[in-house]
């Protein structure tokens, strides 16, 4: 039984992001931290949720990074003896996978260990909810307080029930019943249809394997808790395996679809490849799936999207008779949305996190990739062919791109963000200003249609920068002078 520990000194250093508490193993990530923020997370998901679930049961999970296991198991142990009956996974999972464990189980919520797509020497721990998604910024709020309160974790004279289970299989099965697996699974047996699989090194690993019921080309599936010297998100610098794979295939095989997958660390996210080898990235991927869902299945619903989302998904929105609705970027405003709307389609980041209604209020590359394969294999048709018509249909073509520019110090931030503020931009790439839209960050909408969204790291002295425009050479030029003006 583990003992009780003392706090840190450092536990003030503990804070916790968009998604999660993130630290480099050993420097910040160390078992006692993470023994008492595990404690102090338990306590707040009791105090939050136990009256409306009747529950002790709190689900433990993990991913493939270094001394991923272990440190489940100090939570796990760390839960179980403040009281707490837990459920530990008894294998590594997407963190959708243990969100929809907590729904299932009807627990008080989930304690991930993972960093994401944070590189390889990060360890993290994500908080989820009883209502089986990430916990809202109040809630870590009050866990970061409650380690400020307590220097040693009480005892209890009555530990919980400590139980593995498989995080796999149930998931599966609740997929497997959102998706029409037999014709994506008769499309590849027959030759129809190729698929590849870049898992990044991650927790999806094997997954879509399962969900098929058919053997599929993975990439990178061994586990490296270095995932190859980058890290695990699927841009396309780190996708270069994928790119060749697919380009061979392309040339030699006689398959006439081919699809690439990519999810990242924690099987929340994805993009993909198509048949060319070409890079599709999330813009691109959820127009696919809006029209997919509302057209070849019937669904409807209001569809979400974030402020840094294309504005094709609106057009598409509009071309289907769907309601639209924006949000601040980050996941949890989305999340958000679908637990106070009664009919949502989905809910979409341009960063690849992508949530259904018909599901949990929780991102899921795995289910968006099985979307993303029945959409090709009912309409035979490549992806960008997909997107080509959806462009033609609503006579809007685009490019995007995203840029994080490190800034020299916070002194320049509050520079840029007074200037904003004070001397609002009128012009920018010799483009008139229509409007500003200040929801988060500050977004300009220029005469010809294109935008520029600039936002500030609200820890970090860095920059983001985000455009769309109708030619990838405005783009750049566009993001040129972003980055000209802040410096």
């Amino acid at each position: 039984m583990t003992q009780p520990l003392s706090l840190p000194t450092s536990a003030s250093l503990v804070k916790f992001g968009t998604d999660g508490w993130r630290g480099v193993i050993a420097a910040d990530f160390t078992f006692e931290r993470l023994a008492k923020v595990a404690w102090a997370a338990a306590q707040v998901l009791a105090r939050v949720y136990g009256s409306s679930t009747a529950s002790q049961t709190i689900v433990v999970g993990y991913d493939r990074r270094f001394l991923a296991e272990e440190f489940a198991q100090t939570v796990a142990e760390v839960v179980s003896d403040a009281g707490f009956d837990v459920l530990l996974a008894n294998t590594f999972a997407p963190t959708p996978a243990l969100s929809w464990a907590v729904k299932e189980q009807n627990a008080l919520g989930a304690l991930v260990i993972t960093a994401s797509h944070n590189p390889g020497q990060y360890s993290g721990l994500k908080i989820k909810g009883a209502f089986g998604g990430s916990v809202p910024p109040d809630i870590t709020q009050q866990v970061e307080a409650l380690l400020a309160q307590e220097s040693t974790p009480p005892s209890t004279s009555t530990p919980g029930a400590l139980k593995t289970f498989d995080p796999w299989s149930s998931y599966c099965e609740v997929l497997q019943s959102k998706v029409d697996i037999q014709c994506i699974h008769e499309a590849i047996a027959t030759g129809k249809l190729a698929v590849f699989v870049d898992v990044m090194h991650g927790a999806a690993a094997g997954g879509l394997a399962q969900l098929l019921g058919i053997s599929i080309q993975e990439l990178n599936s061994d586990r490296d808790p270095l995932f190859g010297g980058g890290a695990p998100e699927p841009l396309p610098r780190y996708l270069d395996l994928i790119f060749s794979t697919i380009k061979a295939h392309h040339v030699k095989a006689a398959t006439p679809l081919s699809v690439g997958l990519v999810f990242d660390g924690d099987g929340d996210r994805i993009a993909a490849v198509d048949g060319h080898g070409n890079f599709l990235s999330p813009q691109i991927l959820i127009p696919i799936l809006i029209e997919h869902l509302a057209a070849r299945r019937g669904f409807s619903g209001e569809v979400i999207k974030t402020i840094s989302g294309t504005d094709l998904i609106p057009r598409v929105a509009a071309l289907l008779n769907l309601p639209i609705f924006e949000t601040p970027i980050g996941y949890k405003y989305i999340a958000d949305r679908m637990l106070e709307a009664s009919n949502i389609l989905l809910g979409g980041e341009e960063s690849g996190g992508i949530g259904y209604g018909n599901h949990i209020p929780e991102r899921d590359g795995l289910l968006s990739g099985l979307y993303l394969l029945e959409a090709v294999a009912q309409s035979g048709q490549d992806l960008s062919d997909l997107y080509a018509k959806l462009q033609a249909k609503t006579d809007y073509r685009s490019f995007y791109d995203r840029i994080d520019l490190p800034l020299s110090g916070m002194e320049v931030k509050a520079r840029l963000i007074e200037e904003l503020q004070t001397q609002p931009l009128q012009e920018i790439a010799g483009l008139a200003v229509n409007e500003c839209l200040t929801s988060d960050g500050y977004k300009f909408r220029l005469v010809d249609g294109s935008w520029l969204l600039i936002r500030f790291s609200g820890t970090e002295p860095v920059l983001r920068l985000y455009c769309e425009a109708g030619t990838r050479e405005q783009v750049g030029q566009i993001l040129d002078w972003a980055k000209s003006w802040a410096t």
